[in-house]
């Protein structure tokens, strides 16, 4: 019996809170690959549903699977000025 190993692929996940409210799931590593979600736990879930249909549909097709970096960005509203943020 042959073992084969997975292999394990990280992708950075950007949360974009929406003003109806909500939140744009995006995979900058992954063109094209936005999903949504009503709570921040279902955009997460949704972005893992995105990410696997995205790979499947690149074996489906012969195209070479890259991992992307391991990071999670939550959107943040700020008050005050640039000068502010960033001094």
């Amino acid at each position: 019996i042959a073992n084969f190993m997975k292999k394990i692929l990280h992708y950075s996940v950007v949360l974009l809170s929406e003003p109806e409210g909500g939140f744009t799931v995006i995979v900058p590593a992954l063109p094209g690959c936005v999903s949504f979600g009503r709570t921040v736990k279902e955009a997460k879930e949704m972005a893992v549903d995105a990410i696997e249909g995205y790979l499947a549909s690149l074996r489906k097709h012969g195209h070479s699977i890259f991992s992307g970096l391991s990071a999670i960005f939550l959107n943040h509203s700020f008050s005050g000025s640039s000068s502010e943020i960033f001094s």
